[in-house]
């Protein structure tokens, strides 16, 4: 997917530049869903009682980029712009459908023990509705929004918490929404592992990545260098906070040692206690605090602009060479070789609601005899190789067909689907849950 040069700077929005799926951004998804697959699925603890190392890098970020990855697609589904008001109704039964169906298997998976994985789809499927108005945004006011609810919104849930309902942190079913519907809500919206509201930040993040040249491997390489930059500057202001300017003190006198090590070590529940303010100024993982919210930002979106450098950039210099023949060969071999090393990730990513869904079955079912690192490299191998013959001779996954399909049934009975610009006969969605 490269694109022609018009000027020396070159654009960081715009329209989609081809009709082919961005390898990068499935890959992506990917690893984001690999990610939580091994949060699951391997040990949390070493033999020392400290996390490990593969949950220490994985334990939040995964599940963060999974949001983020929600809007960039739903970015795609609107052709990567600004939905006019005229055209808002399609694209909002669009979504709210794709939210029903999306909560209605995450309900159905309610049976599952969320001591071995919380199910993150009824909380993907409140995202689904928040995003309804946010489609509506410039792509300045979408980088406004993300901001003020990554610092307002955990502040008033400190200041409200206390007076909901307390979390379950049991995976909803369809009886919790007819016993329990408010504490549902309030679960899925604020006290819950995956809070939805304070996670509107990763919607807008996403939103507006999906609305950038992704094509284009300097503005690639852009993302990349400001999500490491974003990712380190949040850790770096929470050390800050907590050490030289006293907060973890304070953070000791109010929980006791044992519970603040447990959150700083194993991260939170989804949030922090409300004993202290200075719960806010932590970047553990899960705890939806400011600095969390933006850490987690920048590594989302410093791991899709590397795989988008590293699938795009072979792209592009296998044809910029300037007609030289033996490095036309080159690159192309060496763009062969990344696609073929990113492929199997882009597969999975490709069929992340299946892979998920498939994921969370197993984990439950009779079938996991297996040891922690075995069943997690069965579970690899199988979604791998699933995913690879499935896109192959298929495309779709079944669960994003059916989602996609009705879906855009909903968007083409509430009114004109949103086709900004010239009109197209067809037209793909690349994101799935």
């Amino acid at each position: 997917m490269g694109i022609r040069a018009r000027s020396r700077a070159p654009s960081l929005s715009g329209p989609p530049t081809g009709t082919e799926r961005l390898i990068g951004v499935d890959a992506t998804r990917g690893v984001a869903v690999l990610g939580m697959m091994a949060v699951h699925a391997l040990y949390i603890v070493d033999g020392d009682g400290e996390p490990t190392w593969w949950y220490s890098i994985l334990s939040g970020r995964a599940a963060a980029t999974f949001a983020v990855l929600a809007g960039v697609g739903i970015a795609f589904t609107t052709r990567r712009d600004q939905v006019p008001r005229a055209r808002w109704r399609p694209v909002a039964a669009s979504l709210a459908t794709r939210a029903l169906l999306v909560g209605l298997l995450g309900l159905a998976l309610g049976y599952t023990d969320s001591g071995m994985a919380v199910v993150i789809l009824p909380f993907y499927a409140v995202l689904f509705l928040l995003a309804i108005p946010l489609v509506l945004l410039s792509t300045r006011w979408l980088l406004v929004t993300g901001g003020v609810v990554a610092v307002v919104i955990p502040v008033v849930g400190h200041l409200v918490r206390d007076a909901l309902p307390a979390p379950r942190y049991v995976n909803p079913s369809f009886g919790s929404v007819v016993d329990d519907p408010l504490g549902l809500l309030a679960e899925l919206a604020v006290t819950g592992v995956y809070p939805a509201l304070p996670w509107v930040t990763y919607l807008c993040a996403g939103l507006v990545l999906g609305r950038l040249r992704l094509s284009s491997p300097r503005v690639d390489a852009w993302l990349m260098g400001a999500g490491v930059a974003l990712a380190v500057a949040a850790s770096a202001l929470s050390a800050l906070l907590l050490g030289p300017l006293g907060g973890l003190d304070h953070l000791v006198a109010a929980d006791g040692p044992d519970v603040v090590d447990s959150v700083l070590d194993f991260g939170a529940s989804g949030t922090t206690p409300t004993t202290s303010w200075w719960w806010l100024a932590t970047d553990a993982r899960h705890a939806s605090t400011p600095l969390d919210l933006l850490h987690t930002t920048g590594t989302a979106t410093a791991l899709l602009g590397a795989l988008l450098l590293l699938t795009n950039g072979t792209r592009a210099r296998s044809g910029s060479v300037g007609g030289a023949v033996v490095g036309v060969a080159v690159g192309v071999a060496v763009g062969v070789a990344v696609r073929r090393l990113v492929g199997p990730l882009a597969a999975v990513g490709s069929l992340t609601l299946t892979v998920y869904t498939a994921h969370i079955v197993f984990l439950n079912s009779p079938l996991d005899r297996f040891g922690a690192v075995a069943g997690f490299l069965v579970q690899v191998v199988v979604a791998v190789g699933f995913a690879l013959v499935w896109r192959r001779f298929v495309g779709r996954g079944p669960l994003e067909w059916a989602v996609t399909w009705l879906a855009g049934r909903a968007g083409a009975a509430a009114g004109r689907p949103f086709l900004p610009g010239r009109p197209r006969r067809t037209g793909r969605s690349t994101h799935s849950a």
